[in-house]
């Protein structure tokens, strides 16, 4: 039963940090070198065309009246016009978050999925001649950069064997109509395969190994004998009575993941020239265009935070002796 004032309570607390977040963010990007006036250095903008832009944004008032101004547009999703491209922040970040989401998603519950069945079976299995080949190869495949990974597989299947393209997310040519068309055609399917199979290759250890700990620690509890000595099978002893148990520090590490992936894996998005949020950030950021890399850290905040609040709260379905509200 969820306790409607604890919810209450961790729904305030999570509103309070993302303000904390949010305005510290603003301040941050105010106190690197040159400060959002950088970005209008260009020696071939004349004075009275820099004055003139740097007014269009506010940049010449009072910090404080900045910051009035900002908080109070951020309360309407508004994050103001890029200084690089003259276009709404807004409507940036959600394109590349999209972008963004559309991989991580998908690498992150492949993996998870994948993970966390392969774990709980060499819980099972320890000490087997299996669960020991399964620990050296996840091992290996987690030791391995990510980015130099993606580059292997690249190189093989893009350049080598050429069976999927080299980069981007859809070819040049291509355009649509919707966004929901864009997302479920075969051209953009085809460019997600080989970052996805890179991202799910690295982060089924995560999941994997997880889970196995757990199912190791689970199996030695008084409730898995009981299963046991009622004649229950090994299948259902394991994923109905161990692995729930097992389960939740894999749905915290999973819910986390899912609000570190809006950032993006700048390095996978790099190397196969995925327009997402990751890439963004980084780019904004060396271009010194303030609105673009504040929305996209703000957007990135509030997920993590957001998601932490999920996972919370999903123990209470997963474990019955988890109670809201009680210490």
């Amino acid at each position: 039963m969820v306790n409607k004032r604890y919810v209450a309570r961790r729904f305030a607390l999570m509103l309070a940090s993302l303000f904390i977040v949010i305005t510290i963010l603003f301040f941050l990007f105010r106190q690197v070198p040159g400060g959002p006036m950088s970005a209008f250095t260009n020696p071939r903008m004349s004075q009275a065309a820099r004055q003139a832009v740097i007014e269009q944004y506010g940049l010449n008032d009072p910090l404080w009246r900045q910051y009035i101004r900002y908080m109070v547009n951020v309360a309407q999703l508004d994050f103001g016009q890029s200084f690089y491209y003259g276009s709404s922040v807004s409507a940036l970040i959600t394109d590349r978050f999209l972008n963004t989401m559309s991989l991580m998603l998908t690498a992150f519950t492949i993996s998870y999925t994948v993970g966390t069945y392969l774990g709980a079976q060499l819980g099972w299995l320890r000490g087997t001649a299996k669960e020991r080949v399964g620990m050296v190869v996840v091992l290996f495949v987690r030791s391995m950069p990510v980015f130099w990974t993606g580059m292997v597989i690249l190189y093989v299947f893009g350049f080598q064997l050429d069976v999927f393209p080299i980069g981007g997310m859809r070819e040049s040519t291509a355009s649509y109509d919707t966004t929901t068309a864009k997302f479920l055609s075969t051209d953009f399917l085809y460019h997600l395969v080989l970052p996805v199979f890179t991202l799910s290759t690295y982060y089924t250890g995560l999941p994997l190994l997880l889970m196995r700990n757990n199912i190791l620690e689970v199996l030695s509890e008084s409730y898995i004998d009981t299963a046991r000595a009622k004649g229950l099978t090994n299948r259902r002893v394991l994923f109905v009575h161990a692995a729930r148990t097992a389960i939740l520090p894999v749905v915290t590490a999973f819910a986390i993941a899912i609000g570190f992936a809006v950032g993006g894996q700048v390095l996978i998005e790099q190397v196969f020239s995925w327009p997402g949020l990751g890439r963004e950030m980084v780019q904004a950021s060396l271009r010194s265009d303030y609105p673009v890399a504040q929305g996209a850290f703000a957007l990135l905040s509030a997920i993590v935070i957001t998601m932490n609040f999920v996972a919370d709260l999903a123990y209470t379905y997963l474990d019955p002796r988890v109670r809201l509200g009680e210490s």
